[in-house]
């Protein structure tokens, strides 16, 4: 009696399968810098992901007068820091009112109300505005302290 030959259904290519499944775990638990805003009495959490330069990374309106810049680098480790920028948006052009560094990764401070930065209050004198803030590292959903 003559053997069939079942047909073999399409397999993919494994190492195409395994590097598939590693960069979607790596995406999933990839590290997020998230910084809670406030201004006008409206808060808005914005994300940041590590970026290789800083010189790309763009500055996010808050408000009418106030543009927040995130920068996140891990890489390389001499130059690895969280790098926080408020500007004053004037007719003139941005003005930077605050710069903060912070080290990557940042200290733990476990129980922490105000993550790793505590709570930041920048004044801007012209118009009298309050923009406070405050971040945290998530690695998937939430903050982290």
């Amino acid at each position: 009696m003559p053997r069939r030959h079942l047909p073999i259904p399409l397999m993919p290519n494994r190492g195409l399968l395994v590097a598939t499944i590693l960069l979607l775990s790596q995406l999933v638990y990839a590290e997020t810098l998230r910084c809670q805003v406030t201004y006008g009495g409206e808060t808005r959490e914005l994300e940041a992901h590590p970026v290789s330069s800083p010189y790309s990374v763009p500055v996010q309106a808050v408000g009418s007068y106030f543009l927040f810049r995130m920068v996140f680098q891990k890489e390389p480790a001499d130059l690895a820091a969280i790098r926080l920028y408020v500007f004053a948006d004037r007719s003139t052009g941005p003005v930077p009112i605050q710069q903060a560094t912070h080290p990557y990764p940042p200290p733990s401070h476990a129980g922490a109300t105000y993550g790793f930065t505590g709570l930041n209050r920048v004044y801007e004198p012209i118009r009298d505005g309050e923009l406070q803030y405050w971040c945290a590292l998530s690695s998937a959903r939430g903050l982290r302290q």
